[in-house]
C-alpha cells in the first residue's frame, strides 16, 4: 500500500472541509440562509467528501491493486510483511468499498471504518434538510395573500 492509499484520503478530506469553510462562512454571513439550508449544504459536503476519501479520490477505479499492495521488481502484488500475494481487488461504487484478495484466502478491506458513516449521515441530513425546505416552501405559496380589507 503506498502513502497516498494510508494518508492521502483523510489530509484531502480535512484540506477540502478547511478550504470549504470560507465560500460557506460568505454565504451565511451575506446570505442569511434558514437552518435547513444551512444543514443540507453540510450534508452534502460530508457526503460527497466522504465519497471521494471511499474512493481513494479516483484511485480505486484507476488502480485498485496499488491500494492493496506493493509491487515487486517482478510485477506481483505482496502484502508487505507477509508471505501472500494478492488475487484480485473488487471494487464497488455505492457505498464505496475496495475489496482485497489474497492469495491466503482471505480479504482486507481498505475504505476507512468512517467513511461508509459519514457518507450515510450526510445523505440523511441533506434529504431531510431539502424536504424541509420544499415543505416550507410550498406552505408559503398556499398561504392565501389578500390583502384587500374584509368589509
Amino acid at each position: 500500500m503506498t502513502l497516498f492509499a494510508l494518508f492521502g484520503p483523510p489530509a484531502i478530506t480535512l484540506l477540502l472541509f478547511v478550504i470549504g469553510v470560507f465560500p460557506y462562512a460568505l454565504w451565511v454571513t451575506r446570505k442569511k440562509p434558514s437552518r435547513a439550508a444551512r444543514l443540507a449544504a453540510v450534508g452534502s459536503a460530508a457526503a460527497l467528501a466522504a465519497y471521494g476519501a471511499g474512493t481513494f479520490y479516483g484511485l480505486a477505479y484507476t488502480n485498485p491493486l496499488d491500494l492493496c499492495a506493493t509491487k515487486t521488481a517482478s510485477g506481483d502484488y505482496v502484502d508487505s510483511g507477509r508471505d501472500y500475494s494478492l488475487t484480485s481487488a473488487t471494487v464497488h461504487h455505492f457505498p464505496p468499498s475496495v475489496t482485497c484478495h489474497w492469495s491466503s484466502g482471505y480479504s482486507t478491506n481498505d475504505v476507512s471504518f468512517w467513511v461508509t458513516p459519514l457518507l450515510f449521515a450526510g445523505l440523511a441530513c441533506a434529504t431531510v434538510c431539502f424536504t424541509l425546505i420544499l415543505i416550507n416552501r410550498s406552505q408559503r405559496r398556499r398561504v392565501p395573500h389578500d390583502n384587500e380589507l374584509d368589509a
